[in-house]
């Protein structure tokens, strides 16, 4: 299937959809305490703070245009590979930690169709402690060449709202966006019975670009 998102502009920077609820006021507050540091001290001193979060906001729901990368699977996150742990089924699964500095748009790991997309409610402990097991999350599952790909979107003790981009049934490209997660938080991948993980512990990944399975 074809890579449509390869044909737009490198480089280019665009803001995440479901940033809105938390972008909106905060530059909205730094544009009036901009606008009234002129004429008040106290605006002034207000401005210095509410400016740089509103740019600590743009930054956070960054959400730039990637070259998609051949491979059977590609990272569905930016981020560090936190932990890979064989399953019990077979499966291996391939955890990403993803930090309040990294994008927080997540992407398609194949192409194919969209089965499931099941919210879990849940607890919302940092996403790289072990009782993250239990946080809120969104379940996906993927109709693929390799079969059924699970992957789960994990909340973290910031990241409290998860913001699924399509419905169940859906046909996605390979490194298409699919949802964000607000600030901090993990994404995790189920690699199918005999697919190997290409990645290791520690290693940083880019969503739409990081192969995460080898031949």
């Amino acid at each position: 299937m074809p890579h449509s998102q390869t044909s737009a502009p490198r480089g280019r920077v665009r803001l995440a959809r479901g940033a809105s609820p938390w972008l909106l006021p905060t530059v909205a507050t730094a544009a009036l305490s901009l606008a009234r540091a002129r004429r008040s001290r106290r605006a002034a001193a207000i401005a210095v703070p509410t400016t740089a979060l509103a740019a600590g906001m743009l930054w956070f729901f960054r959400d730039p245009e990637r070259e998609i990368a051949q491979g059977r699977v590609i990272s569905p996150a930016d981020g560090v590979v936190q932990s890979i742990m064989p399953w019990k089924d077979g499966r291996t699964r391939v955890a990403i930690f993803m930090s309040p500095l990294n994008v927080h748009v997540n992407r398609a790991p194949l192409a194919g169709t969209v089965t499931s997309v099941e919210h879990v409610p849940g607890g919302f402990v940092p996403a790289f402690n072990k009782e993250s097991e239990n946080n809120e999350r969104v379940v996906w599952h993927f109709d693929t060449e390799l079969g059924d790909i699970e992957m789960i979107q994990i909340a973290g003790a910031v990241a409290r709202r998860i913001v699924p981009y399509i419905p169940q049934g859906t046909k996605v490209e390979q490194g298409e966006r699919i949802g964000l997660i607000r600030f901090g938080s993990r994404v995790d991948i189920y690699l199918p019975e005999g697919v190997e993980p290409g990645v290791e512990v520690g290693q940083v990944t880019t969503a739409g670009v990081t192969r995460i399975d080898r031949d």
